[in-house]
């Protein structure tokens, strides 16, 4: 038996872990938050209870494993109290990174640092209790634009226009940088805001752009093809108002006097082929948009912090046609020497790529070149579990073990019955840390240390 660590509890990490665990080898799952799941816990829709229920009692079967192992609330970074070089210290056969597309895309826009001025990730983590985001400021207005043409724009939309419980909004406005036949998102989640849209405002949209989608051989008339909501008539308009705004990118945000965006001036942009797509070409116009509220929804990038190497796409790796093994096998970006047992997988491999099926199959798949490099290698002695939990709590973390992640769950569950909910969850880490001390004091085991009431 081996020693894998997994670094990242989110869908890829976890079955990455199991598919490993199951060939017999010991893994380590460390993991930044309190409580595992990454997205499919803080990024899947927070009333897609279904959905979110059928993860989480896959991800328990994995957790079951007597070997597997689990330390939450350890994040890993340069800047961090675990550093990559601390994981090499406990000297594990192999290292496989899952911790997802950390890092923040932005367009370097003037003024982007002013108030109200969000990226779709923290702003999704938010609304779902993620900490710390889940106390932080991510207050909307009344006019608010979200920039992209996605599910997750679907989703934030969602969120502004029905399920925000402080919502003042009163417009939305869509910004796409191209075209209403580039829309991404799925017929099934734009139905959840389409009595929100503006089909008169809409129907003009069309037409103001149609001469230019026509450039690229695209007739407007034939847009309901592709998007659906035109087909849908027979809609009610209900408010707050929904609109998009097509073939234009965000260039300046525009602050008032009290730090807070108050414009949005975008470019008109012209559409011209590309390969087998399209692109987005700027032009010389711009068009001032009243805005209090900006949302990037623009896809994710990998976290620099890390501490693994940075290639142009993200952490590196270093292709070599006909060999997959190389996809997910970090490599020196300088001199192309492979990392020995370093891996990524899912979003960690490819920012942003695909839902949850798809993060199982690439970690599936990643695991196996995993399983293949570890039966080619000797036994490089890790350190004990029991030494690994001791050497990070000696360094002041609070680390949560898969025991007192039993007990966490446990009292949340208390908290849904008694406020008659069909799910809970704490939005803050000292209270999940203080709930896994009440849990203890009542099952009569050992306080955590630094869990106080």
């Amino acid at each position: 038996m081996k020693t894998v660590f997994v670094v990242g509890a989110g869908p890829a990490g976890m079955f990455a872990a199991q598919k490993i665990a199951l060939a017999g080898h010991q893994v380590v799952i460390v993991n930044r938050d309190i409580k595992h799941g990454g997205l499919a816990e803080y990024g899947i829709y927070l009333v897609k209870d279904k959905m979110k229920s059928g993860l989480r009692k896959q991800f328990a079967k994995v957790l079951s494993l007597p070997n597997v192992h689990y330390f939450g609330h350890v994040p890993v970074g340069t800047k961090q109290a675990l550093t990559v070089d601390d994981l090499r210290a406990f000297h594990p056969d192999a290292i496989v990174f899952s911790v997802g597309a950390q890092g923040t895309k932005k367009l370097g826009l003037p003024g982007e640092d002013a108030k109200g001025v969000y990226s779709a990730k923290d702003f999704v983590y938010f609304y779902n209790s993620l900490p710390p985001f889940a106390s932080q400021d991510f207050s909307t207005g009344k006019k608010v634009a979200i920039v992209g043409m996605g599910n997750v724009m679907v989703d934030i939309a969602r969120w502004v226009l029905f399920d925000n419980p402080n919502r003042q909004t009163e417009e939305l406005t869509i910004v796409a940088r191209r075209g209403p036949f580039e829309a991404k998102f799925d017929e099934k989640e734009i139905k959840y805001v389409e009595h929100n849209l503006d089909r008169n405002e809409l129907n003009a949209e069309m037409q103001r752009v149609a001469e230019r989608v026509a450039a690229v051989g695209q007739d407007i008339g034939k847009a309901g093809d592709v998007f659906s909501i035109l087909q849908h008539t027979d809609v009610p308009q209900t408010k707050p108002v929904m609109k998009f705004r097509f073939l234009c990118s965000p260039k300046e945000i525009v602050k008032g006097a009290d730090g807070r965006i108050c414009k949005l001036i975008v470019t008109e942009n012209l559409l011209v082929k590309k390969g087998e797509g399209t692109a987005a070409k700027a032009t010389d116009q711009t068009v001032a948009l009243d805005i209090d509220t900006m949302i990037f929804a623009i896809g994710d990038v990998h976290d620099p912090n890390l501490g693994l190497p940075m290639g142009p796409e993200g952490y590196s790796t270093k292709p070599v046609p006909g060999d997959e093994r190389s996809l997910y096998q970090v490599a020196d970006p300088q001199t192309g020497a492979e990392m020995e047992g370093h891996f990524v997988v899912g979003w960690a491999r490819r920012a942003s790529d695909g839902l949850v099926g798809i993060a199982r199959h690439d970690a599936e798949v990643g695991a196996t070149h995993v399983l293949n490099y570890l039966a080619s290698q000797p036994d490089k002695g890790a350190a004990a579990i029991e030494t690994i939990e001791s050497t990070l709590r000696a360094r002041n973390i609070q680390v949560v073990n898969k025991t007192e992640l039993a007990l966490l769950g446990k009292a949340e569950e208390k908290e849904a019955q008694e406020r008659g909910l069909t799910y809970f969850k704490y939005s803050d880490d000292t209270s999940m840390l203080r709930a896994i001390t009440r849990e203890k004091k009542t099952n009569n085991t050992p306080a955590m240390a630094g869990a106080d009431d």
